[in-house]
């Protein structure tokens, strides 16, 4: 999966005998062998009867390491900073020392490093699109793409640069915001939506779209109606929770993040602030908001059954300085991005 060198993914037969077989390494990057894998899945289709098909790319989860060409594609131009950049998150989230994703890359943050993880992080995604270009024309050529639904979708951001961090365990925009792309008959063309969804939606829309009656007592609801224009939306509100160390909620307009461990809150207007870098907590002119929104996440956690407790008021958090922690590479890294970004020495 993922965390994995993706030029040595193992790969297996499967026998006659109903057995996988000795792996073999190697063979190509990961992101290719998937997309062959699905493209003689489904070519071997005859179209007699329905199919699924659920391709899950470990790219571009690190060791960001795409093939050579994709790589320089972004060298040749590196990209920009995101416009919430910071050398260093201003105190510790509850992942800052523990947390693998956030050692990727030496502290303070530096321009070049964060250019070139950007660099290499697009190549990947790049190379992606490639081979799902593969895919879509694999439908096309067997005519099965005037019948196919097509999702694709991604279980989390990365903040890369952004406040500071490198990795997804935030509840910030960049980590909680992801692609939802919806294709095939019945879809309206070009058509975008800002509504809220959670990825468990997909379920009850799939559903939805295909005339399956859904189990009872599910979360999720149908996106469906939102692409007909029978609504606008499905829920007025997100709860965004990360293990014991974070909870944030946000509508429209306004969001509260609280860190239970260490007691602090932020409060940002996403409209005038879309990179949440203004901490308007403290502004006695946002009271109301803060007193609204403190019931709606109690809200959330009763309707989840959220136990951890919120903090009763803002406290400032200590800073942090971890320009001497020492950052040790896993032992998937491979070599090029150890010399390039790690300490290796123990």
């Amino acid at each position: 999966g993922g965390m994995a060198d993706h030029t040595q993914v193992p790969v297996h037969d499967l026998g006659v005998d109903g057995r996988l077989t000795e792996p073999r390494f190697g063979q190509s990057f990961s992101t290719e062998l998937f997309a062959d894998s699905v493209i003689d899945f489904l070519k071997s289709q005859n179209g007699t009867k329905p199919f699924f098909a659920y391709v899950a790319f470990t790219a571009p989860h690190d060791p960001r390491q795409p093939p050579e060409p994709f790589r320089e594609q972004y060298y040749r131009s590196l990209p920009p900073l995101p416009a919430n950049f910071l050398q260093q998150h201003p105190f510790d989230n509850g992942m800052m020392i523990g947390g693998r994703d956030e050692n990727l890359g030496a502290w303070p943050r530096t321009e070049a490093m964060v250019r070139d993880q950007l660099a290499e992080y697009y190549g990947m995604i790049t190379h992606m699109d490639e081979q799902i270009g593969r895919i879509l024309q694999t439908l096309r050529e067997t005519g099965q793409a005037g019948n196919t639904l097509v999702v694709f979708t991604a279980d989390n951001g990365l903040a890369l640069g952004s406040h500071g961090l490198l990795g997804k365990q935030s509840v910030y925009e960049h980590s909680m915001r992801t692609p939802l792309i919806i294709a095939g008959p019945g879809i309206p063309r070009g058509k975008s939506s800002q509504a809220f969804t959670y990825l468990f939606d997909l379920f009850p829309t799939l559903c939805d779209v295909l005339g399956i009656k859904p189990p009872g007592a599910l979360a999720g609801k149908s996106l469906k109606p939102i692409w007909e224009g029978r609504q606008d939306r499905v829920r007025e509100s997100v709860f965004l929770p990360f293990l014991d160390i974070q909870r944030a909620v946000r509508d429209e307009r306004w969001k509260l993040i609280a860190y239970p461990e260490i007691g602090h809150l932020q409060l940002f207007d996403l409209e005038s602030d879309p990179h949440e870098l203004t901490n308007l907590i403290d502004d006695a002119a946002q009271a109301e908001h803060v007193n609204r929104l403190r019931k709606l996440m109690t809200g959330w956690q009763k309707q989840m059954g959220d136990t951890v407790k919120l903090p009763a008021r803002n406290r400032q958090p200590p800073k942090i300085d971890l320009t001497r922690l020492k950052r040790l590479p896993d032992p998937w890294q491979p070599e090029w991005i150890v010399k390039k970004y790690f300490d290796v020495t123990p």
